[in-house]
């Protein structure tokens, strides 16, 4: 069962990328914050569930979130400044979108740019970890449906 939260008495955003292993194309993030006592037992890595199972949980995770944001950076702009700094400005973009102010941010990988005024863990596989991870990266998997 994924953990519900990091540390228990702080609102916490989980942040993930999609389609930075991509040839070509945007790259994309998004942030979500949840309720801290959100269950749901269909939740995982979003490589380990359906195509399907990822749409069903997408609508779920939008209903039942404080606030989820999608940002995207197209290829244009990545060919510009690079992938990695098009993934940091994503998830910054995602970040800014959120209509709550999280008090830490939850990143799934080794790095991140750091936020002016938010502190942040990265966490390696932290959607394999994490529910605000796991449903946000399955959130991000499906924004192709907000260009």
């Amino acid at each position: 069962m994924l953990k519900s939260f990091y540390q228990k008495n702080t609102i916490e955003a989980g942040i993930d990328e999609a389609g930075r292993g991509c040839y070509a194309g945007p790259v994309f993030a998004a942030a979500v914050i949840l309720p801290k006592d959100y269950k749901n037992k269909r939740l995982n890595d979003s490589k380990k569930i359906t195509a399907s199972l990822r749409d069903e949980l997408r609508v779920e995770i939008e209903k039942d979130a404080i606030s989820f944001c999608v940002a995207s950076i197209d290829h244009t702009e990545i060919d510009q400044i690079n992938i990695l700094q098009a993934t940091y400005k994503a998830m910054h973009q995602a970040i800014a979108g959120l209509n709550k102010i999280p008090e830490l941010l939850l990143i799934d990988g080794n790095r991140f740019k750091k936020h002016a005024s938010i502190p942040h863990v990265c966490i390696v596989k932290g959607d394999a970890s994490f529910l605000s991870r796991s449903e946000e990266h399955t959130s991000e998997l499906q924004s192709r449906q907000y260009l």
